[in-house]
């Protein structure tokens, strides 16, 4: 029996159905994977970004398990926003749900976002379920940095996946200090 994706809360706004959105804060924000009709910059209040997720598909294994991005509660996270065409919505969601729901470890979200030239719009976004058992936002930068340095994944490493959210952020002029500092951590264990 397959198991059923989580859905959207009731309490979420709905998405605007002539220019609905999707908000990236990690491997979406170079590697979307379906086409959309507008890219900008953006930001998610209420959240901050966040190596948080061990990776037991993508980016590491069950026996060797590695991390990837989440968010984690309270700041302010910058990514990317992209508007989808209205026709194209429900092939993008279910591309993005088989996507980021591999474990079932994100929950979809519809939350307002800021995007660059200061429009307020709602967004689809995956946020971690804080109960899930592949949530370590409280682990340590160095038990991060070395499951980091260790998770190789059918999509590539872990090491490599937070090179190019860092790189990335680097060319949105976004700074990320903590982000740096654990690629650095993880480079260093990886050696």
């Amino acid at each position: 029996m397959t198991r059923a994706f989580p859905s959207v809360p009731a309490s979420d706004p709905p998405l605007d159905p002539h220019q609905p959105w999707v908000f990236g804060y990690g491997s979406l924000m170079w590697r979307p994977g379906f086409a959309f009709v507008e890219r900008t910059p953006a930001q998610l209040a209420g959240f901050s970004r966040d190596m948080c997720l061990t990776s037991i598909h993508y980016r590491g294994t069950a026996e060797a398990p590695g991390m990837v991005c989440g968010l984690s509660p309270g700041g302010v996270c910058r990514g990317v926003a992209f508007r989808v065409a209205p026709e194209a919505l429900a092939d993008v969601i279910a591309y993005l749900d088989r996507r980021e729901l591999i474990s079932y470890i994100y929950l979809p979200r519809h939350l307002p976002v800021t995007l660059a030239d200061g429009r307020r719009v709602v967004a689809r976004t995956y946020v971690p379920d804080a109960t899930h058992a592949q949530f370590v936002g409280g682990w340590s930068d160095a038990e991060k940095a070395r499951h980091i340095a260790q998770g190789v994944g059918s999509e590539g490493s872990s090491l490599d996946y937070l090179a190019n959210i860092v790189a990335h952020l680097r060319e949105l002029d976004i700074a990320d200090a903590r982000l740096e500092s654990l690629l650095a951590q993880a480079r260093a264990a990886r050696a």
